[in-house]
């Protein structure tokens, strides 16, 4: 993680200019408006789509408040069609093949029209389609932040782009339309989430400036018809310094004097970027249906969770949304005229066995995988973790879906987690003399710099011994490294980050011979079906009963046990209105179009 440098910029408000025409649209925007806001990570990439720009949720965040498409996803994981920004539909279901339309309304913050080319850029970099072939990137890339450090060799193609999202299901060159506004995609296998694979990431004209070369002046038609080119061409030379361009000039090393890496397509646009400080101002060549109301939002760098709790108290800033502690709930619940809601993210912790492979081999017998899950005590795991920071919390019972998430609450009444809500130490032994090892040795491997893991462990091995199990500690700095690796532990302790759920998330987990994340060797051909079901349907109500089957086969299985979604809490004082925060990676910032000022607001602007 890169640490802020000291410092803190305070960023005047500037006025918003409006554009020419004869428009009388109103706009929600409040002249003057602003709201200071809490985060823990710096801003370190204007492209989120990278490897080293994924690294940071500030990173996220801004992409997702600078940003449009044809939708997003609400804080209830429900996807939404934006059609103020254009249209996606199927024009044949076998293959896939969907036409992505343009409204001619949407426009970069610089001016010029969002184009075809924009979307034709954002499948070379994300699809990977057009890469150098078996292309070694390693050594020219650091570990530890997935940044590229220096120049590959001279006609190397290599977009660092989000390969595994989905794009990677189309390796045909999407077709640009006459009307000059679409662009028709054809998949190689069936993507449910169609609607929104496509958007406009970096502006092609600006990407197409900067690698080429071209003069300032050049126009963004011309500078687009460079992009499509190099696609359709495959044109080695121009794609490999596209590329490059698109990998690394966003890359925040100081405040970024080219402008041109400002130009955005959403509501809001970076005004300023500090150490401590981003700054972002509304967009007003923004015509979309999500235009905003709060002119300025100030992002503040506050690492530290507690700190952002004070910051509330003092009124540096105006939001916060934490990883709670008792401390910190403490001082947001003692801070007057501030409202605190509780939640929980889409991230999880589970617990997982080995089902091969292991390092003891206990676990290939259901019977011992049985007993282990029967004196898991997850209840008290919550009460001592979770539960203090956040009321109500109760146990996971889930492994695909998520509390508040639609079809949860039926999943869970008949999956059959009921039977793991409590401990069942005589079934257990019973279970084990059955399998003729009433004292199996269990290794669990887990992160030993995380205190919660820590307690975890400690907890799982004092209740499984009363029913003979022999728990050991198989930590390692390296966890990570090691998961799915033969011989290195029987049971892991790890959290899920299910910031992009749906079939191929699930099967990059649960379907057999999975080389993303199968970590376990679980395998069944039933399962399989399922999620080859859920990955061939758009439909959502079909999606959560194929997800409701398979859950229903892994607590079946004995493959492990869901403990707990991630707590947060976010506090917001009285100067704002209509903050609520999704439990995916966007947070709070996934309506900030929809914050207004508490205050009686003055006369709404008027585009004219």
């Amino acid at each position: 993680m890169v640490k802020p440098a000291s410092g803190l910029l305070v960023v005047a408000a500037a006025a918003v200019l409006l554009l020419g025409g004869c428009t009388a649209t109103p706009s929600p925007l409040v002249r003057g408006s602003a709201v200071s806001i809490a985060v823990t990570d710096p801003l370190t990439s204007l492209n989120a789509e990278t490897s080293y720009g994924r690294q940071s949720d500030t990173n996220a965040a801004v992409a997702a408040l600078t940003s449009t498409g044809f939708g997003y996803t609400d804080d209830a994981y429900h996807e939404v069609d934006d059609t103020s920004f254009g249209t996606a539909s199927v024009v044949k279901r076998d293959p896939l093949t969907v036409t992505y339309s343009i409204s001619p309304d949407a426009h970069w913050s610089d001016g010029a029209p969002v184009t075809p080319a924009d979307l034709l850029l954002d499948w070379a970099a994300n699809s990977g389609a057009l890469n150098t072939p078996k292309f070694d990137v390693t050594p020219y890339v650091d570990a530890a932040t997935g940044r590229i450090t220096r120049p590959f060799p001279d006609g190397t193609v290599w977009f660092d782009g989000a390969v595994g999202a989905g794009l990677e299901r189309v390796s045909r060159t999407p077709v640009l339309g006459s009307d000059h506004r679409s662009i028709t995609v054809q998949f190689d296998a069936f993507a449910p989430d169609w609607r929104t694979l496509l958007a406009p990431g970096l502006p092609a004209h600006v990407v197409a400036r900067r690698a080429l070369g071209l003069p300032a002046s050049t126009s963004a038609a011309s500078a687009d018809k460079r992009v499509v080119e190099a696609v359709q061409k495959k044109d080695v030379d121009r794609l490999a310094r596209i590329a490059r361009t698109w990998d690394t000039a966003y890359d925040l090393g100081a405040t970024p004097r080219d402008r041109a890496l400002l130009v955005s397509s959403g509501p809001y646009r970076v005004r300023s970027v500090a150490a401590q400080a981003i700054t972002l101002e509304a967009n007003p060549r923004y015509r979309g249906s999500r235009a905003p109301s709060v002119q300025r939002i100030v992002l503040r760098v506050i690492p530290d969770p507690l700190e952002q709790a004070k910051a509330l108290e003092a009124g540096t800033v105006d939001i916060v949304s934490p990883t709670p502690t008792a401390s910190v709930l403490k001082t947001l619940l003692d801070v007057p005229g501030v409202t605190v809601t509780p939640g929980s993210e889409a991230i999880f912790e589970h617990l997982d066995l080995q089902l091969a492979g292991s390092r003891n081999g206990v676990f290939a017998d259901e019977r011992v995988r049985r007993a282990f899950l029967d004196v898991v005590p997850r209840q008290e795991i919550v009460d001592r973790l979770v539960a203090p920071v956040q009321q109500g919390a109760g146990v996971l019972d889930s492994f695909v879906l998520r509390p508040g998430s639609d079809g949860y609450d039926a999943a869970i009444a008949t999956n059959g987690s009921k039977e793991h809500r409590t401990m069942h130490p005589d079934a257990a032994r019973t279970l084990l003399a059955q399998a003729g090892t009433p004292n199996p040795a269990v290794c669990v491997l887990y992160d030993p710099a995380n205190p919660r893991r820590v307690t975890e462990f400690q907890l799982i091995r004092a209740s499984a011994a009363k029913a003979g199990f022999q728990v050991t500690d198989c930590s390692s700095s390296d966890w990570a490294d090691l998961l799915g690796v033969p011989g290195s532990y029987d049971a892991s302790l790890f959290a899920w980050d299910t910031t992009r759920l749906g079939a191929a998330a699930v099967g990059a987990v649960y379907r057999t011979g999975s080389q993303l994340a199968n970590f376990s060797g679980y395998s069944d051909p039933q399962s399989d079906a399922l999620i080859d079901a859920a990955r061939a349907s758009d439909d959502p109500a079909e999606h959560r009963k194929l997800l409701a089957r398979l859950d229903t086969r892994l607590w079946a299985a004995a493959y492990g046990l869901p403990l707990f979604a991630y707590p947060i809490v976010t506090a917001v004082d009285g100067t704002v209105t209509g903050v609520t925060r999704s439990p995916l990676r966007a947070g709070v910032f996934w309506n900030a179009w929809a914050w207004k000022p508490a205050s009686p607001s003055p006369e709404p602007t008027r585009t004219g």
